[in-house]
């Protein structure tokens, strides 16, 4: 079966059924580039990481942190991805201002892929690269001014067993990584620090909202856009940026 055949099957699936598919073809496509442009910069691309050229998620989540736009003053302090993928969004956070940028991937080949798009753009001395499920492979002491994790928000079914890595980028099953991600990441701030999600209704809000409000969390959208998606550029999907807060009673 064609390329194109695989593609025009995807409306006739279920929604992690086709973010599987995707994953699977975006691995295996002939036009698949060994380097990329993105927010007029080039970036390499090492096989089994998540390619941003067949997804509008991480230029989208450029755009939401406001990281794309020059800036009329450098940010600072520090800034914790996760789920970096090719280190788009980390190294562009160290080229903004950030001082130290940890950029973190359950995946060893995105790690070392973040690690050389650092080198390429002269920001190997503040980002490290570390390999991590979410938090795992941080040290205990560290906090971060911002924890930021652009997910993978299409919910699978918690039954399902994934086949690669790469599928991780795709696709949630049950949203156990969702649960975890709200539960611990207000604990990886500084004082006065953030944690942020980027979203999309191509997933689930309401199931989000009922394992935030199991975590007591606050979910507040601080930005938010629509784009065009689709094999055919066919649906608008609204994505947001989400802050993540304790609630007030947990607080006190």
């Amino acid at each position: 079966m064609s390329q194109l055949d695989q593609l025009d099957q995807l409306s006739q699936l279920q929604s992690y059924e086709r973010s599987l598919l995707r994953s699977r073809l975006s691995l295996t496509r002939e036009d698949r580039p060994r380097v990329f442009t993105l927010g007029d910069r080039e970036w390499d691309l090492f096989d089994e990481v998540f390619a941003p050229v067949y997804s509008p998620s991480t230029g989208v989540a450029l755009e939401l942190l406001g990281l794309n736009l020059p800036q009329t003053a450098p940010r600072s302090g520090s800034f914790l991805e996760i789920g970096c993928g090719t280190g788009v969004i980390a190294v562009t956070a160290a080229l903004a201002g950030y001082d130290r940028v940890v950029a973190a991937d359950i995946s060893p080949s995105a790690v070392e892929n973040a690690s050389v798009n650092a080198e390429r753009h002269g920001v190997a001395d503040r980002l490290q690269a570390v390999h991590s499920d979410l938090f795992s492979g941080l040290r205990e002491e560290e906090r971060f001014d911002v924890v930021f994790w652009s997910s993978n928000y299409v919910m699978g079914p918690e039954s399902y067993e994934y086949k690669s890595v790469h599928e991780r980028a795709y696709v949630d099953t049950g949203y156990q990584t969702h649960r975890r991600y709200l539960e611990q990441s207000v604990h990886w701030t500084a004082p006065g620090g953030r944690v942020l999600l980027h979203f999309s209704d191509r997933g689930d809000l309401a199931a989000l909202h009922e394992i935030a409000d199991a975590c007591r969390r606050e979910l507040e959208t601080v930005a938010s856009c629509r784009v065009r998606e689709g094999e055919y550029g066919e649906d608008m999907v609204e994505h947001m940026l989400i802050e993540i807060k304790p609630t007030a009673a947990n607080l006190a």
